[in-house]
């Protein structure tokens, strides 16, 4: 995809659009979305990034257009995942209710900053050093494994460099001042708890991007369709996270899906480099065969973890009703 300068400014343009007119809903009456704003904002999102896909299938063609919808699909799932951690961040931090949804928000504003460089730089990586993709492709069959060996409690948020350099250098206060990130005590500028807690939800945003961003580069090349497919697997996420708080706990198959995504993605860029090398065995896989991996291996998952929750709550309510038998 070669395209016009005009193309990327008429489109970030767009993004910061969007992303400008949910912070100024946010910042006018800060508060928990309930769940009928939520199901309306991720709907509206999902349609725009379904319109979007579309749209490339017609001015691009079909396989630039799967490789967005691949893609897309793949970010978002890691998003979602990576709402668990969200969760307990704003646990850990005590975040007030009514101030999350600005605390998410800044928080992905500022992920988004630096994956668009993360994205340049990867883009420009690939360009001039072919054997990247074997590191890429060595480095998401990892991450499938430590997913798939990962242990329920060991789930957990532990404090990255930047978030310990910010504690450790950065006077704060103990207490929030309403939505403020900074406040003036005895004559003193000290930060609040508030800005500590975007920094961890900024940072730990991009630390999640070394996994996405190299799984992204294994579906497409094209830096365009890398960017616009995180811009709106990302979009939205806000209202996600009050809308699935829930169901997360739900989904307790997610990881096991997502370590086979990225697993078939890291063979997948394996086996195109040696295509590219010249080893006449190693196949293309086509960007359809990829996106019927990745959407079934999703859906699958998600049968199934919602089909285990169910089973399990089943067990509970009869081992709460055989102890009340026998207390009786």
């Amino acid at each position: 995809m070669n395209l016009p300068v005009w193309v990327w400014l008429v489109t970030v343009g767009g993004f910061l659009s969007m992303f400008a007119i949910d912070f100024y809903l946010i910042s006018r009456n800060p508060r928990q979305p309930s769940f009928r704003e939520c199901v309306w904002w991720v709907s509206f999102y999902v349609l725009l990034a379904v319109i979007f896909g579309l749209g490339m299938v017609f001015v691009a063609g079909p396989t630039h257009g799967g490789e967005f919808f691949a893609g897309w699909i793949t970010e978002y799932s890691l998003s979602v995942d990576n709402l668990f951690v969200f969760l307990i961040i704003m646990s850990r931090f005590s975040v007030p209710h009514r101030y999350r949804q600005k605390v998410l928000m800044t928080g992905i504003v500022l992920a988004l900053g630096m994956r668009g460089a993360f994205i340049a730089v990867g883009a420009e990586a690939i360009t001039r050093f072919d054997w990247l993709f074997y590191i890429f492709g060595a480095f998401l069959a990892y991450t499938a494994y430590k997913l798939i060996t990962e242990k329920e409690e060991e789930a957990d948020f532990s404090e990255n460099l930047a978030l310990r350099t910010v504690k450790r250098l950065v006077p704060s206060t103990d207490a929030y001042h309403g939505a403020a990130m900074t406040t003036r005590i005895d004559g003193r500028r000290l930060v609040t708890p508030m800005l500590i807690v975007m920094v961890a939800i900024g940072t730990s945003d991009l630390l999640f991007a070394l996994d996405s961003i190299p799984a992204i580069f294994g579906l497409t090349k094209e830096p365009y369709i890398v960017f616009t497919a995180n811009v709106f697997a990302l979009m939205g996420l806000r209202q996600l996270f009050f809308l699935v708080g829930g169901l997360l706990e739900r989904l307790v198959y997610l990881n096991k899906g997502l370590a086979v995504v990225l697993a078939f993605i890291g063979v997948k860029l394996v086996m195109e480099a040696l295509h590219h090398d010249g080893v006449s065995w190693a196949p293309e896989v086509p960007i359809v065969a990829s996106l019927g991996v990745i959407i079934g291996t999703l859906a699958l998952t998600t049968v199934a973890s919602l089909l285990k929750s169910r089973r399990d709550r089943r067990k509970d309510v009869e081992v709460e009703r055989d102890q009340v038998s026998v207390d009786t």
